[in-house]
């Protein structure tokens, strides 16, 4: 008897079957490139001190001398820079994100604890009852300021806050902070009884540069900005006495070793209002790395010593640094957002019941502004790469997911017919024949969800998860086009790697035939 032979195309679906186990593999692959990026755990972070910082200068500067004197005192530390707002800070030192960061006793009343019956002088005992300690003042006044460009004001005769009512066409644009807390906006526009409707919140940095190119009439400032000077603004007088104190302290968990809560209190009126004006505009005017500002100041007044400054990174170092902790959020969270979306879209596509649920949930997370949806991340998880890391799988799903149901939906019933008269039974059928049918649209789903990822990713660096975002941030409040592009243009490039890879990937995912058909 004769023995049958069977083609390629007749011999049963085996080429196709291999594609889920390529798709294995390469999930796989981006778990282990994630590994092998992954920073380090948490045995490092019990031993060390944390020390956090605002996203400007003065405080990326005072985070630094916190650093260095904790080092000083004999424990390792690391700084969290520009991790965001007033709030987000004493969250996160609140939750043991941070250890240790610089604040202002006028925020502390006016904003942390507004409508509490608190002052300056009743702040230490009511934050004990947080777990929090104060050091004493650094030494200098950082109140709010509002400021004009000088030849506007002097033109207008504008010297006093209240003089701004008379010129309402005025347009004051203020940092986004001040334009929602109870000592800032708000409150200023109700004591000073301004007609001003058309303020807006803007970036503290841009502010400034808007001030100079005259698109902004009016801002808040930071007594100690060394912008003032470089502008030659003009300080309106506070002539209702509005703004408060704002002393400059460091607040700390009270669980930090007695032997850092010393070295931080050897601070206490050690930096003038002067003093600090210098150290801010040697960072913002004059672009000395913060580690070295932090070494000659404590060099100067207590006579330490920091091999900090000797370790600044390269800008090769910071860029491949960049790039593992940009790859580690992007690798972790597109795994496992393949890893759901791809059976969800199988869910849509196979239930009729659930189509429209599952579609509508993940679009709805997908239209959750970024930003937004890092932040709501941080009461789950806190700061860093873990609220990141979910942030960006949900904000991934959609993509894949719609491409998963579109894919198996457009598949030409005759192909469907044909498996069901060979006898396919359903799982078989979806593993053999619409899987692999279906892979291109799905692959374009998954290229799709990586290219966002890379991109949203960036802003990770908003909640201390690293990546390319953290040099773009850098750049804006130090004007530093450089920087910026130091985040920027890596950033691109991984994306258009990440788009070669997939292209790629498509000969090992993508039956041969199907290829062939669109070519």
């Amino acid at each position: 008897m004769k023995k049958l032979s069977m083609s390629p195309a007749t011999r049963g679906p085996s080429p196709p079957g291999m594609t889920a186990r390529r798709v294995a593999t390469l999930i796989a692959a981006a778990v282990i490139i994630a590994a092998a990026f992954t920073p380090a755990g948490p045995v490092a972070a019990q031993t060390t001190i944390t020390v956090g910082s605002k996203t400007f200068t003065e405080s990326v500067v005072l985070g630094e001398i916190g650093v260095q004197l904790a080092e000083s005192a004999g424990y390792p530390a690391q700084h969290r820079r520009e991790l965001g707002g007033t709030r987000f800070l004493w969250n996160a030192l609140l939750a043991d994100d941070v250890d240790a960061y610089p604040e202002y006793t006028g925020t502390l009343v006016q904003e942390i604890f507004a409508g509490r019956e608190v002052d300056a002088d009743s702040l230490r005992p009511v934050l004990e009852t947080e777990g929090i300690g104060m050091t004493e003042p650094l030494g200098f006044n950082n109140t709010y300021a509002i400021g004009m460009n000088r030849e506007v004001a002097d033109s207008l005769g504008i010297e006093t806050i209240s003089d701004l009512r008379d010129h309402p066409d005025l347009s004051p644009a203020f940092s986004n902070e001040f334009m929602d807390r109870a000592d800032g906006w708000p409150g200023l526009r109700d004591a000073y009884e301004f007609p001003h409707g058309n303020a807006r919140g803007m970036d503290h940095d841009l502010a400034y540069r808007g001030l100079e190119a005259r698109s902004v009439d009016v801002t808040d400032l930071y007594a100690t900005d060394a912008e003032i000077a470089y502008y030659d603004l003009k300080v309106l007088v506070d002539d209702l006495d509005f703004f408060p104190e704002y002393r400059a302290v460091f607040l700390y968990r009270l669980d930090v070793p007695r032997d850092v809560v010393a070295a931080l209190e050897q601070l206490q009126g050690s930096i003038s209002q002067n003093r600090m004006i210098e150290l801010n505009a040697r960072a913002k005017i004059e672009r000395v790395p913060e580690q070295r500002i932090a070494a000659d100041f404590l060099g100067q007044t207590m006579g330490l010593s920091s091999s900090r400054p000797e370790n600044i990174p390269t800008r090769a170092d910071r860029i491949w640094r960049h790039t593992k902790d940009h790859l580690f959020l992007v690798a972790i969270s597109l795994a496992g957002a393949i890893l759901l979306s791809i059976p969800l879209g199988v869910l849509a596509a196979k239930v009729a019941a659930l189509e429209q649920i599952v579609l509508g949930i993940v679009g709805v997370i997908y239209t959750i502004p970024s930003l937004a949806l890092l932040v709501f991340m941080i009461p789950l998880l806190g700061i860093g790469g873990p609220p990141a890391i979910l942030a960006l799988f949900l904000y991934s799903l959609l993509p894949i997911v719609r491409n998963t149901h579109a894919g198996l939906k457009g598949i030409p019933p005759h192909l469907l017919e044909s498996a069901d008269a060979i006898g396919l039974k359903p799982y078989a059928k979806l593993r053999l024949v619409e899987l692999p049918l279906a892979s291109r649209s799905i692959l374009a789903g998954i290229k799709t969800s990586a290219v966002i990822n890379i991109g949203t990713a960036t802003l990770g660096a908003l909640i201390g998860a690293g990546g390319y975002g953290q040099p773009i941030l850098t750049g804006i409040r130090l004007d530093d086009m450089g920087l910026i592009f130091e985040g920027a243009i890596p950033a691109a490039v991984l994306a258009l790697v990440a788009q070669g890879l997939f292209e790629l990937a498509e000969r090992l995912v993508v039956p041969k035939g199907l290829r062939l058909a669109s070519e």
